[in-house]
């Protein structure tokens, strides 16, 4: 719980210190519009996203350092281990920690008021948890009913209004925003795994989770990198869209 704690405050933190940042940078920045219904304005996703970015030369930096982890130890780590290790092992990895992961879609559901896709995740949770072997496999995949679009606390900071704040890049974990931070916390703290009591095995869990979901996108960081005049702008927009893509679905579903 200690452990738990601490990594609550840091995060409470560095979002409050970002937002100072944020909040001293609002008259500079026209981009800037940080509430609900600029999110629903966005129904063009062929629109270019945009966002407050104050952190830029900091998230560039933050953004180089994840490229080199990237090309130099998750590739390479991903790479051996996909030869190493059997697809369908891979494949029940996989679906074991997104198993692990239905407490944050059920709470985040029934936080947005979504009763039917609450009862729908529930469903699912058991389903894959008894005859799914501990959710290695995901028998309810094919049934539209136990397919409910997946939560968390980010999107459900949105539907409660909150803007995104302004643009983060992370060590490790990569693009968020302000609101998304939040919601990493939030997230954080359902996510079962969080509770192991050792910090050594903690790590390594979430080495074998991150490693074995890259192992199933190889080459994508590098299409969109190739294809892009600036790799930063692009990953920045393409993250942001598909954000608001994912709370649009939320408040469009009913």
């Amino acid at each position: 719980m200690k452990r738990n704690g601490l990594v609550v405050v840091c995060l409470v933190c560095a979002v409050l210190l970002s937002w100072h940042i944020c909040i001293a940078s609002e008259k500079k920045d026209p981009f800037q519009d940080d509430n609900v219904d600029f999110l629903n304005e966005e129904k063009d996703t062929s629109a270019p996203a945009s966002i407050s970015d104050p952190l830029e030369p900091w998230n560039r930096v933050v953004f180089q350092f994840n490229d080199k982890l990237y090309f130099w130890v998750m590739k390479p780590a991903a790479q051996g281990y996909k030869a190493v290790v059997p697809d369908p092992v891979r494949l029940g990895i996989r679906n074991f920690f997104h198993n692990l992961g239905a407490p944050i879609r059920i709470v985040n559901s029934f936080l947005q008021g979504k009763m039917e896709d609450t009862a729908d995740e529930m469903a699912r949770f058991v389903y894959n948890s008894t005859f799914g072997i501990a959710g290695f496999l995901d028998l309810a995949k094919d049934n539209p009913k136990l397919n409910p679009p997946e939560e968390d606390f980010g999107q459900t900071l949105a539907v409660m209004g909150i803007g995104n704040g302004c643009y983060l890049v992370w060590p490790v974990f990569g693009a968020s925003t302000i609101r998304d931070t939040v919601g990493l916390g939030g997230d954080w703290l359902l996510k079962p795994t969080s509770y192991i009591g050792d910090t050594l095995a903690i790590v390594g869990v979430y080495a074998v989770d991150t490693v074995n979901r890259t192992s199933f996108k190889l080459g994508d960081y590098e299409a969109l990198k190739s294809a892009a005049i600036d790799p930063y702008v692009s990953l920045r927009n393409a993250y942001i869209q598909y954000r608001e893509k994912r709370i649009a679905d939320v408040e469009g579903s009913k």
